[in-house]
């Protein structure tokens, strides 16, 4: 009986002769469903044009791989992705097992070591070595001693836990069974997916830690603050200080500035001629200027009594003229001179 995992009779008989179809088949399990997996080897021999060559892979163009993957119906749900996982299998395989892909299970002495040969592979971890070994053995006659162990619950006869167990339509859907509940048992205790935040509560964070930037810093700011106010106040201050220091310098000049203006008039002050006592001029109002108005005063009366003197030595000297008509009515009528009445004063 063959192998029967892609339900299509030319692929699975392509799957059953060929061991790198297989493997092909095995890398490609994944993200897709198992009948498409190992449908896709089926199907890159159909757009080469001949059968699957290890060397051929390893050396193919990646993007003309690529691109042979990625016709549709693609071969994989990531053709270009998959197309190299391929191209580095089939690269293994040339280097370590010169091209031939059955040495890989064929020269192994047991199952552990067919387990490490097979998870060394690109794209093949514990569980998926294991299910390849379990289906080596099960289902194409790879028996290595040990086998059945190294493959876990997987080895196990008629556990219907992977494509290892897959014989028929039953079987198949035994399988396909047995995932679904696997995966509903992993989405269940699975963390809850914690909710992309929106673009405020995205930025309520910043917000917070800015205001917390700021509530660190606010003492020392305040300090500042309250360090540069007094000082600012304090500035302020001496420079009202200085204002009102200059406000009464000018206040105090003010006084000597208006009495420098009021000794002008007492200097100008001169005695009038003829004799007459100088007096001090209207607007030697302030007390300083009386000084130079009381020595002109003391000084009015000694050239008074000077005038005097030469005016009764001029009348001793002239001669008495006589009197005439009319003489003493003038007499009594003419102004008696300032300097005389002064002198009898």
């Amino acid at each position: 009986m063959g192998l029967v995992l892609s339900q299509q009779s030319a692929a699975d008989a392509l799957l059953d002769r060929d061991p790198l179809a297989l493997l092909i088949g095995m890398v490609l399990d994944q993200q897709i469903s198992l009948e498409r997996a190992f449908l896709s080897p089926y199907d890159l021999v159909q757009r080469l044009g001949h059968d699957l060559d290890a060397a051929e892979l390893a050396d193919f163009d990646p993007d003309a791989l690529g691109a042979i993957f990625a016709t549709p119906p693609a071969l994989h749900r990531f053709p270009k992705a998959m197309a190299k996982r391929v191209q580095e299998v089939c690269r293994l395989v040339v280097d370590r097992y010169d091209g031939d892909t059955a040495a890989i299970w064929r020269t192994a002495d047991d199952g552990a070591e067919l387990l490490r040969r097979v998870a060394a592979l690109p794209g093949f971890g514990k569980h998926k070595a294991q299910i390849f070994v379990a289906l080596l053995g099960k289902q194409y006659g790879v028996q290595t001693p040990g086998w059945a162990e190294a493959a876990g619950p997987f080895g196990q006869p008629g556990s219907y836990l992977s494509v290892a167990d897959i014989v028929d339509g039953p079987s198949l859907l035994r399988v396909r069974e047995y995932k679904q509940q696997m995966k509903a048992a992993a989405k269940a205790n699975a963390p809850a997916a914690t909710p992309a935040p929106s673009r405020r509560a995205s930025r309520a964070p910043a917000k917070t830690a800015t205001t917390a930037r700021a509530a660190k810093s606010g003492p020392a700011k305040a300090t500042k603050a309250t360090t540069r106010k007094p000082a600012k106040a304090a500035a302020a201050g001496t420079r009202a200080a200085g204002k009102a220091t200059t406000a009464t310098k000018a206040a105090k000049a003010a006084p000597r500035t208006r009495a420098a203006a009021t000794r002008m008039p007492a200097k100008s002050a001169m005695p009038a001629k003829s004799g007459e006592s100088a007096k001090p001029g209207k607007s030697a109002k302030p007390a300083k200027s009386a000084k130079p108005a009381a020595a002109a005063k003391a000084a009015a009366p000694a050239k008074a009594a000077s005038v005097g003197k030469r005016a009764a030595a001029g009348k001793a000297a002239a001669p008495a003229k006589p009197p005439t008509a009319g003489t003493a009515a003038t007499a009594r009528k003419a102004p008696v001179p300032a300097s005389r009445t002064k002198a009898g004063r």
